[in-house]
């Protein structure tokens, strides 16, 4: 899957570079969409962050996350950070390992509304095809 994220002032940590916390944030939303539009709910068990370069405001980042592989109830993941373009230098690198859930997890801890406008989004995106999954 592929997405951009745009580095704002909104999202500064150090003076002039993005937030480390935030960055981490959209590497592991990269990854958790790939679950979510394949079909199988599921949250995040682990999250591994490497910090390869400095994020500046005012710049794109580009995401390309894939899933490497999965087992019973586990999805293992993968996702790039890259500066200026997605074959561009990693500036930051993330794995994960999700653990599937059944959907009434999602009713039992989350708010009703929130749960109908995601299931809404996620059949939209399905029929659009407006995703690749491990392009």
């Amino acid at each position: 899957m592929h997405g951009q994220f745009e580095i704002t002032a909104l999202h500064q940590g150090a003076p002039g570079l993005a937030h480390g916390g935030l960055l981490s944030a959209a590497l592991d939303e990269s990854m958790a969409t790939l679950n979510w539009l394949v079909g199988a709910p599921s949250v995040t068990a682990r999250l591994e962050i490497d910090f390869r370069r400095p994020v500046p405001v005012g710049t794109t980042l580009h995401i390309i996350a894939s899933v490497v592989a999965a087992d019973q109830h586990k999805v293992f993941t993968r996702a790039d950070g890259h500066l200026d373009s997605a074959g561009g230098p990693v500036a930051i690198s993330a794995t994960a390992l999700f653990v599937q859930v059944p959907g009434d997890h999602f009713v039992r801890h989350g708010r009703g509304i929130d749960i109908q406008a995601a299931m809404i989004e996620r059949d939209e995106r399905l029929s659009q095809r407006d995703f690749e999954v491990n392009p």
